[in-house]
């Protein structure tokens, strides 16, 4: 799976540093290729030159294709090129697509995959269809095809890459933009998984309906997991929107020069776009200090398992949150909608978040001593971004050393493959390594 994502991120700095992905007069260095092609890969959208004035049509394309297998996932790109050749894929190929794609069993994933690359498609079509008028409104309609393709497609993968210098700034008081954009994100960091679960359920409540007459069907409810990643998305949005307003609503710099109507739709759309999206309609380096913490928390979490975000994932965040409730109050394992959740799930997202945690702390630790003169805060802020592959950023990325790229590059592969990877490393671990010892318990607290 690394060797699929550090492939396409070396084709893709091949190609981007071509002289015909770049616009006229401009001239990218192998770095700056190297760090967009791993940006776009790795659905992040940080960037170190402007999409929309550094690359050529070709190298915006490039930059579409980028993203798009990158959502879709490496493995899932090389598999579908495989059926098209007419290979057939061999279990530990089902074995890595049922990793990727998060899906809870092997069975039925390839069929999984054929209808992930045609719901995703149709989708971005959609959305594109739904921007094209507004930014035809503004920059012509061919012009505008185009920047409507590129965003749906920016915004469903959760990439946050615009052409655009300012990202959505000069939409913010547009609903329309910034809702179908905010649409696509969040549908986008839904995941297929439980996207699918909700139509099979929904369907199913709809058969029954109609079988009037006929014997009852089994009833189809939601998976646990379904649940659970839908009421903390849940959680997190409206936590998310109202946090940002509270924080931003009197700063004269963010929504405070906003008419009432277009900060209650900018402080929505910057309290959802921190689920990885990556893209702004207020400038994130004019935030208060309590707004960036809010939002850098948030890119922390991320979207659902299974979805095109980054973070630690909501279920994670859940199933901790959840746990220490029980250790709260005395009980046993955590519950939730009436189900116990197990103490080897407890165990691997305990471990998923130290990891993470851990590091976040020597990335950070790393980037200010390569970039002692960039602020700590930014540091800290970007290399939250870069992990939970959001893209947003308080100004540091382009002040970068060509050391601090380097980290930043390596955080955003880790943050969309590196604890995947780990996972199916220790499942590969043979029985006869596996030991058990005396148990013994520590204090804590």
């Amino acid at each position: 799976m690394l060797g699929g994502f550090l492939t396409a991120i070396a084709v893709g700095t091949l190609l981007l540093a071509l002289p015909i992905a770049h616009a006229p007069g401009v001239s990218l260095s192998l770095s700056d290729a190297l760090f967009m092609a791993t940006s776009a890969v790795c659905v992040t959208g940080l960037i170190v030159v402007d999409p929309g004035t550094a690359l050529s049509p070709f190298g915006q394309a490039v930059l579409v294709l980028l993203i798009k297998a990158g959502g879709l996932g490496v493995l899932s790109v090389g598999a579908l090129v495989a059926l098209t050749l007419g290979r057939r894929l061999g279990v530990v190929e089902r074995l890595g697509l049922q990793v990727q794609t998060s899906r809870l069993e092997v069975g039925g994933v390839v069929r999984f995959v054929r209808g992930l690359l045609l719901v995703t498609t149709a989708i971005e079509l959609v959305g594109a269809l739904a921007l094209w008028p507004a930014f035809a409104r503004d920059h012509g309609l061919a012009a505008g095809a185009w920047q409507a393709v590129f965003h749906a497609v920016s915004a469903w993968n959760n990439a946050g890459f615009s052409l655009f210098a300012n990202s959505l700034e000069s939409y913010v008081g547009d609903p329309w933009v910034a809702g179908v954009v905010a649409a696509l994100f969040v549908a986008g960091g839904l995941g297929l998984v439980v996207t699918t679960d909700v139509v099979v359920a929904y369907r199913a409540k709809r058969s029954r309906r109609t079988a009037a007459g006929r014997a009852a069907r089994p009833r189809t409810p939601l998976t646990l997991h379904s649940r659970l990643a839908l009421a903390t998305t849940a959680v997190l949005v409206v936590a998310g929107v109202v946090g940002i307003a509270a924080f931003e609503w009197r700063n004269p710099e963010t929504l405070g020069a906003l008419p009432v109507g277009a900060r209650w739709l900018a402080a929505a759309f910057q309290g959802l776009t921190p689920r990885t999206a990556g893209f702004n309609v207020i400038d994130v380096g004019a935030m208060s200090p309590a707004g960036q913490a809010w939002t850098a928390l948030l890119m922390f979490i991320g979207g659902n398992p299974g979805s095109t975000a980054g973070g630690i994932k909501t279920t994670t965040a859940a199933v901790l949150v959840l746990t220490a409730v029980a250790v709260a109050r005395g009980r046993g394992d955590p519950v939730a909608f009436g189900r116990t959740l197990g103490g080897a799930l407890v165990v691997r997202a305990a471990a998923l978040a130290t990891g993470a945690v851990g590091i976040l702390a020597v990335a950070i630790l790393l980037l200010t001593a390569t970039d002692p003169d960039v602020p700590f805060g930014a540091l800290a802020f970007e290399a939250m971004s870069a992990f939970g592959t959001v893209g947003l950023s308080m100004g540091a990325t382009g002040a970068l050393s060509d050391l601090g790229r380097v980290v930043v590059v390596l955080l955003m592969v880790i943050g969309r493959v590196g604890l995947l990877t780990v996972g199916l490393a220790v499942a590969a671990v043979p029985l006869d390594r596996v030991r058990r010892y005396p148990r013994e318990d520590v204090v804590v607290g």
